[in-house]
């Protein structure tokens, strides 16, 4: 207060302030039943003025509060903050008549939403309202702490191909990382994911140097007789468990920020492995009781629901193809990820960038979400870029106003491919043929309903369900409910075969035989099942391994042995070869991996129109190759050491981001060599 002036600015923002709250509160005293103000327009002006000075000065508190009481604090404290403001201001306006406790409840959130309403029109559907406010905070933190150095803050773009960001920077969608890459700060370049092209495999490698633990999205564990799905955040700490080496790219004193991995971070915000919001933590709760905060997210969680269902309706009656079901869950899942998660992710990448952290890695879906139902490349999910690319900016503006040096980063897990769905084209599902072949019920795992969508609502509520208090303890109860997350129940069950598929990679188990079926072993149990795959025609290749342990790649026209990367001998036509030319590398890495299928089944890919064929319903897909699905990508500062590898492998990533922080300080060998 003692270092308090007032500016122009300032005034501009009070007047503003008042201006919304005063309208924003008309609409909700005209909406309650009944008369509450006696003096008119003077008395709602002087309920304004209360509410904005009262808001100035239990704010601060509110948010202590919503620190001690934790996770839960923070989702109670946003939907009653508004209240206990207009409570507290009713109190000491004389004019307004005294309301009833819920009167006051639906009073504050009238006001708020229509305040939320009201500011998402004066700034033209713009977050700079949100982002000033986020932006003020961290500053006012920063002040506090006065960390100096170099530091590193690494912004994941969940699903963004090399070629699709190429397209929005030459396109104009997305001005920040283009001003970045023709100043020749920053340079792109694109690096292979092989198989699976998915955001486990990804994160493994790129947090924790690993090319092993993941060999899909959801695979089959026959040692535990057991299915794996990485929407599910017990599954996903037990993935963790097995991978880490406590020596993560997070290690020594970094951050993670809504990942499915932590990176062995020692602070770790709504992380699937762990997935909390730590009670020190004030970002979150600064967000929460934020006059625009939750209000906000609210009215714009609200507005994208509306789009969605408006895009999706205007896909079927042009009779876009290929396309989806855009159903109601994805309706709310698309608010959700782009919106409520994302100001999360926003605020919590601000306080801890303004406290200090030495390195941050933070993952925003928004994209991804939106193109595995719209198309990679369709209007929509190119629009969520825009968004994406103001972040990077105010990530960038919030650099140059804190005390620390941070170089930021960007990076992706993967790409996504585009194509019509096994379904669409057969009328049946995978497992349907799966299950005629071998002549017995096969159990499948929701083709028609994705688990990996639900991913970030799993993040929300295993993070609710932290501590021990009524409300953490009801989230955990309806986590277990629905084994360990939200989504498609894929519990256990008898059929002696599995298919599990992610994208247009499918891994097919016989569940009673041990260890990795060979393919005579396979054809003396179910004699037509491999051929059958192998000459369906909207399956590219199926995978198994023969009597010598060789890797083959049976097609309709032919097979390879594939060694060493290259594909040898066989006969007839390469299955592989219209995937491109790190096929037969990425095959060979896959059968690498543990918990790999006895038969592993590949979508026909067409090059012609750059379609790959998905064994989910999702029209943008990843998982297997073919398209731009294993084509991600890396921003980095022109001052980094990168190799110079055309392209770059998840290893060679990762290995720059750990040699970067040596450089910088930040991690030594010595740390790096401990087990």
């Amino acid at each position: 207060m003692a270092r308090w002036r007032p500016g122009w600015r300032w005034i501009g923002d009070v007047l503003r302030s008042f201006v919304v709250s005063f309208l924003a509160l008309t609409l909700a005293l005209w909406a309650l039943p009944g008369t509450q103000v006696t003096r008119g327009t003077v008395s709602v002006a002087a309920l304004a003025v209360g509410v904005l000075a009262v808001g100035a000065l239990l704010r601060p508190l509110l948010t202590y509060v919503t620190v001690i009481t934790g996770t839960v604090g923070l989702l109670v404290a946003g939907l009653l903050a508004q209240a206990l403001v207009l409570w507290v201001a009713l109190a000491v306006v004389p004019t307004v008549e005294r309301f009833s406790v819920g009167e006051v409840v639906l009073a504050a959130w009238g006001a708020a939403v229509g305040g939320a309403a009201i500011n998402w029109l004066f700034d033209t559907s713009t977050d700079e309202a949100f982002l000033g406010q986020v932006l003020g905070r961290a500053v006012r933190v920063n002040h506090r702490h006065r960390s100096s150095g170099p530091a590193m803050l690494v912004v994941q773009l969940d699903g963004v191909s090399e070629p699709i960001l190429r397209q929005a920077v030459t396109g104009g969608t997305m001005p920040t990382v283009a001003s970045w890459l023709r100043s020749g700060r920053h340079v792109l370049r694109p690096w292979h994911t092989g198989m699976p092209a998915t955001t486990p495999a990804g994160q493994a490698v790129l947090l924790h140097g690993d090319t092993t633990s993941v060999p899909s999205f959801r695979w089959y564990d026959k040692s535990a007789g057991r299915l794996v799905v990485t929407s599910q955040p017990a599954d996903v700490a037990e993935v963790e468990r097995r991978l880490s080496t406590g020596r993560g790219f997070l290690a020594d004193g970094g951050v993670s920020i809504s990942n499915l991995f932590s990176g062995d971070a020692p602070t770790r915000l709504l992380t699937m492995s762990d997935a909390r919001l730590p009670g020190a933590d004030r970002g979150a709760a600064s967000y929460a009781v934020a006059r625009t905060g939750m209000a906000r997210s609210i009215v714009l969680f609200i507005g994208q629901m509306v789009t969605e269902w408006h895009q999706g309706r205007r896909q079927r009656r042009r009779d876009v193809v290929p396309r989806v079901k855009r159903g109601s869950s994805f309706v709310f899942l698309r608010g959700l990820t782009t919106v409520v998660l994302r100001d999360l992710n926003v605020a919590m990448v601000a306080e801890q960038m303004a406290r200090g952290a030495d390195v941050i890695f933070v993952d925003f879906v928004d994209y991804d979400e939106v193109a595995h139902h719209a198309g990679p490349s369709r209007p929509e999910s190119i629009k969520t870029l825009e968004s994406l690319d103001r972040v990077l900016q105010f990530f960038a503006e919030l650099e140059a106003e804190i005390s620390r040096d941070y170089e930021i980063a960007i990076v992706s897990d993967h790409g996504q491919s585009q194509g019509m769905t096994f379904r669409q084209l057969t009328g049946r599902t995978l497992h349907d043929v799966v299950a005629e072949l071998a002549r017995q019920p096969a159990r499948v795992h929701h083709d028609d309903d994705p688990a990996e969508p639900w991913a970030p609502a799993n993040v929300l509520l295993s993070s609710a369900a932290r501590g021990d208090r009524a409300m953490a303890i009801a989230a955990r109860g309806a986590g277990q409910r629905r084994g360990g997350g939200l989504g498609p129940d894929e519990g256990a069950g008898d059929e002696s075969i599995v298919v599990a598929a992610s994208g247009s990679l499918a891994h097919v188990y016989l569940t009673d035989m041990p260890g990795r079926a060979t393919r005579d072993e396979v054809l003396a149990r179910h004699p037509e099942l491999l051929r059958g795959l192998a000459t369906h025609p909207h399956v590219g290749a199926v995978l198994v391994r023969d009597e010598a342990e060789r890797l083959l790649a049976v097609g309709a026209h032919g097979w390879r042995v594939v060694q060493a990367g290259r594909a040898v001998g066989g006969d007839g036509v390469d299955p592989l070869a219209v995937y491109g030319p790190h096929a037969a590398d990425d095959v060979a890495g896959l059968d690498q991996r543990e918990h790999v299928g006895d038969l592993v089944v590949l979508g026909a890919y067409d090059p012609a129109i750059d379609e790959v064929v998905a064994f989910e319903e999702l029209v943008g897909s990843h998982g297997g190759i073919g398209g731009a699905q294993t084509e991600a990508m890396l921003v980095h500062p022109a001052s980094w050491d990168v190799p110079d590898a055309s392209p770059l492998t998840g290893l060679d990533v990762h290995a720059t981001l750990v040699r970067r922080l040596e450089q910088l300080g930040l991690r030594s060998e010595t740390q790096r060599s401990l087990p």
